[in-house]
């Protein structure tokens, strides 16, 4: 029996790691779930789930839970607070972390995790973009095991040898090839991209997913961080690492190697496949996913990004080519844009031309703290915010 804790257990990818929990109750026990102020969604996880402990991102929202919890007779303690998520994440009751809680603000959980040791399902790209080789090194000093959850990320983990190790060269890789869906905009007319709205950068065509993230899909952002994670993940430089459109979503990444072999790994576009894969890495699980029929597929379709109609992707490769804390520099700019734009304070054309204001502005320097990490963070913002109101 193995005990995970579920940092953001209320989004997405939270509810579908719960999902698959669920179907195998002999192997899974919940040792903590945390959201940040979904209070009736946690409650109802924590009357399902019964976890030692909850944590939320207020003491108004700890008071509300401790009151609905005490209606149900459920014993679950309830804290909150940063230092309560690193305390879950850290917990010797805990045997793995599912890391799922968006942006900047999963880092230090996360990174409390990598310290202890934990098994991690990094399902939170920003942490690992925003850290780099400080979040490495922490994995590779305690001895974790870091296993990634984004679909793009777990494929290429599955098509690598098993002894991998981040060393591509041994084992005669020349390129990770990242798929992309390309998002609801794919064939939409650029001229007409300015007066796109925030219901509609959220719909995409084939994954379920929460607002920033699908916006960052929308935009493309989200395949520019999982370069920067695929280059920390995998040992990959920037110039190893291409993306590729692919809007059926079936092929969700591939390995080429030197012989002329390429490796994909297929399936429906359904995040519990590779949650589950994680779970019960090196074994397999069923995940609740229908299988792939492959006698229904019509065309599996490939062609190269456009970055005059991505923009964000070509800043994230700048962003990796530049190093240090250009990363994080890219990952805050790109939040408070992504926020803006979903509060309607800028449009969608505008969140690429702050970020890159915010880049061309920014002084990067080496990063050798978590603290020094988080000063450049809040620069970032700070500026970011400034270029957007003058």
């Amino acid at each position: 029996m193995q005990t995970i804790t579920i940092l953001g257990s209320t989004g997405s990818i939270g509810i579908s790691t719960l999902d698959v929990v669920a179907q195998h109750p002999d192997r899974y026990r919940v040792y903590a779930l945390t959201a940040h102020s979904k209070v009736a969604e946690l409650a109802a996880q924590c009357v399902q789930f019964r976890p030692e402990v909850a944590v939320v991102g207020s003491a108004a929202a700890a008071q509300a839970l401790s009151i609905l919890l005490k209606e149900q007779g459920v014993a679950t303690e309830v804290s909150y607070g940063e230092a309560a998520l690193c305390a879950v994440a850290r917990a010797y009751g805990c045997d793995m972390v599912m890391a799922a809680i968006v942006g900047a603000a999963g880092l230090a959980p996360t990174l409390a995790a990598a310290q202890a040791g934990k098994k991690i399902l990094l399902a939170n790209k920003e942490a690992l973009v925003m850290s780099g080789q400080l979040f490495m090194d922490a994995v590779a000093d305690s001895g974790a095991v870091l296993l990634p959850i984004d679909s793009e990320h777990n494929a290429i983990f599955q098509c690598l040898p098993q002894q991998f190790g981040r060393r591509l060269d041994d084992h005669g890789i020349v390129k990770i090839l990242l798929t992309a869906s390309g998002g609801p905009f794919l064939r939409r007319d650029v001229a007409t991209l300015d007066t796109v709205t925030p219901d509609e950068a959220v719909a995409h065509p084939n994954w379920v997913m929460g607002r920033k993230i699908s916006v960052d899909s929308a935009t493309m952002m989200n395949k520019g961080l999982e370069v920067i994670e695929a280059h920390w993940l995998f040992g990959a430089a920037a110039n190893c690492i291409d993306v590729v459109i692919h809007p059926q979503s079936v092929i969700h990444s591939m390995v080429s190697y030197v012989d002329g072999s390429v490796l994909a790994q297929l399936g429906n576009p359904d995040m519990r496949t590779p949650i589950a894969h994680a779970l019960a890495w090196p074994e397999r699980i069923a995940s609740g996913v229908a299988p792939l029929d492959l006698t229904t597929l019509a065309n599996l379709v490939f062609q190269q990004p456009d970055l005059g109609r991505f923009p964000c992707l070509k800043l994230a490769y700048h962003a990796l080519n530049a190093g240090g804390s250009a990363p994080a520099v890219l990952n805050a700019a790109n939040e408070v844009a992504v926020q803006a734009f979903l509060d309607l304070r800028i449009g969608f054309r505008q969140i690429d031309q702050l970020i890159a204001r915010v880049m061309d502005a920014a002084s990067f320097e080496a990063v050798t703290t978590i603290d020094a990490l988080f000063e450049q963070d809040q620069r970032a913002r700070q500026l970011a915010h400034s270029l957007m109101t003058s």
